[in-house]
């Protein structure tokens, strides 16, 4: 692992950079009968747009969609914002009802994303890519996996936040072992497009844009604490989760409250046996969004030590969303927990070495 120099500025790894096709006749370009002539609804179809607009200003450049072009997003993100590495997460359409329908246009996501950006651009060799997988299609996933897993810049799979189960349940089972077998780490994105899915909460639809992006990020820690109870990590000691969203700011109390069931009844969870809390190191890891907490307050170092959580937090701008996120790292933090947000926890999770690159502010 290179490391910045004395006084040299610190290395930005940009963990979650949302790229897209350059309309739906490019996407279908990339894929096959039957599945390129059938129907599946748009990038901005979806029950709850922005009110301000779905893309930060100045990121779709002259008529191309945002995040469509590798040319122009990499001077944005390279150039313009100082980023050294870019780890690529593709959005796709949500949950299809038909499950190899999900399939194709998740492979044809992957397609586009490895020909297009990892391999035939200038700025290939900065980019880092996500492979799409179907979670209601295991062999269609499986498949996608073993086709790109040895690809020398493709670090890790990604799956929707949306889901018909929680993540522990076993038919995921097959799915996570791949991944584990791969050295693949799994990143859970909020999907867009108006895919079939469950409600955004437990207890009904929200009604507005502001409620449901408050609310969602709670569906991280269902899938996580499902992962823990289910024994996932247990069985599976290599297996990493990336919670793509944020809501890492939500995991230190919702712990406290799995430790204090967890203790007296750890007889109940035989194949999990072990404290919630101590199958969090290694296996857990968060995009720190624009929307996490607490701030730059005086005791954010302090929070970010509970629960390890500075093992676990990535910088991710969410380029080109309109929740575009400035890198501005809390006052209180010390050098180390600014060195593992930066760069130095996403170097070690996808083994990217980075040296005295452009620096963070």
């Amino acid at each position: 692992m290179t490391t910045p120099s004395e006084g040299g500025k610190t290395p930005v790894i940009d963990a979650s950079v949302h790229i897209f096709s350059k309309s739906n006749k490019d996407l279908r370009s990339f894929m096959r009968e039957p599945f390129k002539s059938r129907g599946f609804p748009d990038y901005e179809m979806d029950w709850y747009g922005a009110p301000g607009g779905e893309y930060a200003p100045n990121t779709e450049g002259e008529r191309r969609y945002p995040g469509s072009d590798p040319d122009f997003v990499g001077q944005q993100l390279f150039g313009d914002r100082g980023v050294d590495i870019a780890i690529l997460h593709p959005m796709t359409r949500g949950i299809m009802p038909d499950r190899h329908l999900g399939t194709a246009i998740a492979a044809a996501h992957n397609e586009l994303m490895v020909t297009r950006w990892l391999e035939d651009n200038p700025y290939a060799d900065r980019f880092r890519g996500t492979i799409r997988v179907n979670p209601d299609d295991i062999t269609g996933a499986l498949r996608e996996i073993a086709k790109y897993a040895s690809h020398p810049r493709v670090v890790q799979i990604g799956v929707p936040l949306q889901s018909r189960e929680l993540y522990g349940k076993p038919q995921y089972w097959p799915l996570w072992e791949a991944a584990a077998e791969a050295n693949l780490p799994v990143s859970v994105h909020i999907e867009v497009g108006a895919g079939v899915q469950f409600a955004p909460t437990p207890n009904g639809v929200p009604r507005t844009y502001e409620h449901y992006v408050s609310f969602m990020a709670l569906n991280f820690l269902y899938h996580h604490m499902n992962l823990i109870v289910e024994g996932v990590f247990e069985r599976m000691p290599t297996l990493k989760f990336v919670w793509a969203d944020g809501a890492g700011d939500l995991l230190t109390p919702f712990m406290w409250r799995m430790d204090c069931f967890g203790r007296p009844h750890l007889e109940q969870t035989p194949w999990a046996p072990k404290m919630p809390s101590d199958y969090l190191p290694g296996h857990t890891y968060f995009i720190q969004g624009a929307m996490d907490g607490p701030g730059d307050v005086e005791f954010a170092g302090e929070w970010l030590e509970f629960t390890g959580k500075d093992d676990m937090v990535m910088y991710g701008s969410s380029y080109p969303h309109w929740q575009l996120n400035e890198l501005k790292v809390p006052a209180a933090y010390s050098q180390e927990q600014r060195d593992k947000l930066c760069w130095r926890n996403a170097a070690e999770l996808y083994g990217i070495d980075v040296g005295a690159g452009v620096g963070a502010q």
